[in-house]
């Protein structure tokens, strides 16, 4: 069965994601049900939140920010993103927990 928190279509990556801002530090903790689950440094006032992880995304998959776009949930926990134009496996982020 394929995993649930990601795929992949035409080139494009897309994660679902479930994140708590306001953390300490920024990481991946893990899977959280069908989502991956990051913690965020960045507090959820005025859209810093979104920016920071956005950034995070884009880092982690080594693409440029513009290659990042957020799909859903601009006011929730639960988020969708979209990848275009990494390599990175989605499965590396795990393994780096």
């Amino acid at each position: 069965m394929p995993p649930l928190w990601f795929r992949v279509h035409d080139g494009v990556l897309t994660v679902t994601l479930h994140v708590q801002p306001g953390a300490k530090r920024t990481e991946i903790v893990g899977l959280h049900g069908d989502a991956l689950k990051i913690k965020l440094a960045a507090p959820p006032v005025e859209g810093k939140a979104n920016e920071a992880l956005l950034r995070y995304i884009a880092e982690r998959f080594g693409v440029p920010l513009r290659n990042v776009e957020l799909k859903q949930g601009g006011q929730s926990r639960h988020k969708v993103v979209a990848v275009s134009g990494s390599t990175v496996s989605p499965e590396h982020l795990l393994k780096q927990t």
